[in-house]
């Protein structure tokens, strides 16, 4: 059977003048978000998060937050913000949170989604505006989205006895100042993570200043 007569292609003659090549050179510089090492330990392991794998967890920790709250927010776009989060980090690599350079990371993240964007066989044309709603943008969307980012890493550093923490020499301060905002856009979760720095700097995992 023709491909072109498949039940999942509505436009065979669009489907004829797409380059397969093209679809899955596309696909293989999304693939390079596997190779970009975060600075969180995966639990249960002694090997770093990468930064596709943190994607995915955002994605599906959105999601559930999402749909257990009860959120006015729109999932489909909820999700797509999720998911291309963390792209532009194949051409810039990830900062550390609490790195020097932070405010400076999204200068070469932006080329890089600008980059993806006019890749060959990309499909997604609104690429560069769903990235930059997630980086600027103020959304309901956009502000579970920060919010949950910052739970992920400090969830993991929780569950591997701050190893994170411990050895980059964070402190409690660094870390309250970085969860600070979540005060207002999510006072359920931050209530429990005043809780939870306070557990980690008794254990040791924070430096106390």
């Amino acid at each position: 059977m023709s491909s072109t007569n498949s039940i999942l292609l509505t436009n065979p003659t669009l489907a004829s003048n797409i380059d397969i090549d093209n679809v899955t050179h596309f696909l293989l510089e999304l693939d390079a978000l596997k190779r970009v090492n975060r600075r969180s330990y995966v639990t249960a392991t002694t090997r770093l998060e990468n930064s596709a794998e943190h994607s995915w967890h955002l994605a599906m920790a959105c999601w559930s937050i999402a749909e257990l709250f009860e959120l006015d927010v729109n999932h489909e776009k909820l999700l797509k913000l999720a998911l291309v989060h963390d792209l532009g980090e194949i051409d810039a690599g990830d900062t550390f949170l609490y790195a020097d350079t932070r405010s400076d990371a999204h200068l070469e993240e932006r080329a890089g989604i600008a980059r993806l964007q006019a890749e060959r066989g990309n499909g997604i044309k609104d690429l560069n505006k769903i990235w930059e709603e997630q980086e600027t943008g103020s959304s309901k969307e956009t502000q579970l989205l920060k919010v949950v980012d910052r739970l992920l890493p400090f969830l993991l550093n929780l569950n591997t006895n701050g190893k994170t923490w411990t050895d980059s020499n964070v402190t409690r301060s660094q870390v309250a100042g970085a969860h600070a905002f979540i005060k207002d856009s999510f006072p359920s979760i931050y209530d429990w993570q005043v809780r939870q720095i306070e557990f980690a700097t008794a254990q040791g995992w924070l430096i106390d200043a």
